[in-house]
This record gives C-alpha cells, sequence and structure tokens, in this order.
C-alpha cells in the first residue's frame, strides 16, 4: 500500500478507471462490475475492485485537478504496475457541434500548467491519448449510437475561471471541451510507457450555459464507462 491507497498491490487490477468523484466510482463499480468489492478509503477516495466480463477491473477516484490526478496515477503506475488507466469524468463543452451528453474522447489534452511543467523546462510537450484505446473507444461509442467528438481537449488548474480571452483562443483553435485532469494523466502514462485515454461525458456547456439535469447524469455517465471498458479489453 502506499501513503494515498490503503490496498495491497494484488487488490489494484492492471487495468484502472479514474471518475474524479469517488463516489462516482462507487456507483460505477455497483453497477458494471460483479463481485466487486472496496479495496480502499484512504481520504474518503474509495478504490473498487471487480469483473466486468470476467475481466478485473479496478475503479479509483482521483479527486479533482491534476495535482490530485498526478498523486493518483504516479501511485497507481509506479507502486502497483497499473499498465491501462482511463479518465472517465466530465467536461464543459467549448463547441457549437458538441452537445450536451455527448461523449469527448480525447485525442490530445492542452494546458497551461501541469505538475510535470518544470521536467520540460522550455518545452511545450503535447501529451496525446493511447490510439488504440482511442480507435477502440470510438468504435464502441458509434455501435453504442452516442454522440462522439475525437480531438484536443483543454485541461484547465481553475474551476472558477477568470479567462475568457483564453477560452475563446481555445475554442478558436477547435478544443472540444474543458476539464482539470487529462493532460497530467497522459503525461505520466507517456513518461513510465503506460496506456491512458480520457473518456468525457458533456455535462454543461460554456457557450450556451445548458447543464445536465441531476436526474439525467447516471444514465449519460453509464454510456461513458461502457466505452471505457470496452476500449480497456478490446
Amino acid at each position: 500500500m502506499t501513503i494515498h491507497i490503503g490496498a495491497d498491490k494484488k487488490d489494484i487490477a492492471d487495468v484502472v478507471l479514474m471518475p474524479g468523484d469517488p463516489y462516482r466510482a462507487k456507483w460505477a463499480a455497483e453497477t458494471f462490475l460483479t463481485d466487486a468489492k472496496c479495496v480502499h478509503k484512504v481520504r474518503g477516495m474509495f478504490g473498487f475492485t471487480g469483473l466486468w466480463n470476467g475481466n478485473r477491473v479496478t475503479i479509483q477516484g482521483s479527486g479533482m485537478g491534476m495535482p490530485s490526478m498526478s498523486i493518483y496515477a504516479n501511485e497507481l503506475i509506479r507502486d502497483f504496475d497499473v499498465q491501462t488507466l482511463i479518465r472517465v469524468g466530465s467536461c464543459g463543452g467549448m463547441q457549437d457541434r458538441v452537445k450536451i451528453r455527448d461523449v469527448i474522447l480525447a485525442m490530445t489534452a492542452s494546458a497551461v500548467a501541469t505538475p510535470s511543467s518544470t521536467i520540460f523546462k522550455e518545452l511545450n510537450f503535447a501529451p496525446c491519448g493511447d490510439y488504440g484505446l482511442l480507435a477502440a473507444a470510438a468504435e464502441k461509442a458509434k455501435l453504442m449510437g452516442v454522440d462522439v467528438h475525437v480531438g484536443g481537449i483543454y485541461s484547465s488548474d481553475t474551476f472558477y475561471d477568470e479567462r475568457p480571452d483564453l477560452n475563446k483562443e481555445m475554442q478558436r483553435h477547435g478544443i472540444l471541451g474543458v476539464e482539470m485532469e487529462a493532460a497530467e494523466l497522459y503525461i505520466l502514462a507517456a513518461r513510465y510507457g503506460r496506456r491512458a485515454l480520457s473518456v468525457l461525458t458533456v455535462s454543461d456547456h460554456l457557450l450556451t450555459g445548458e447543464a445536465l439535469p441531476a436526474d439525467q447524469r447516471e444514465r449519460s455517465f453509464g454510456d461513458m464507462i461502457e466505452i471505457a471498458l470496452t476500449a480497456a479489453f478490446s
């Protein structure tokens, strides 16, 4: 076990799905996994391991923001030897063609800064998702009839944003949505030679001000979890 993940190494699967909200991890484990067991709950950041179609899967909360994601992803990779990490979470739409409930598959993740920024010094490293996971997720989404978008997203380190000028540039350059974790996850996966992807549900929209009603979130997030699980084992 580590400082932040109080589980034995054997309790963590090679494939880990990472929602930000620990209670969403609990919901996903209870909904999609069989024989799901809570393997740790340090700081209330639950981790569950169970079976999906006979395959071992861990669903581990990551918390909000890239610093928190960095802690959990680092420990999962370095101490538990996890091979595949898929972020499953919500995002804000940033293009007119991206609608509430749509799914975004993050090919790339731009950021002003990440916890890894100091490593690269003057270099603007371009973090990207794993192509195999990306292609499998896109195929599954289309088979499910889910409206899916593949492209670049923006990982922000500020939830209450006060940079409309920056958002405008992101939109002008085709960024599909904004969230807070993917860029650091992709960098860590590149550093350690692991597979990573971010599968995101559009829960609100920066242009229209729309937001997904609470009573409809689980159904839409369910599509995202199914896409991620299928991609992981394709």
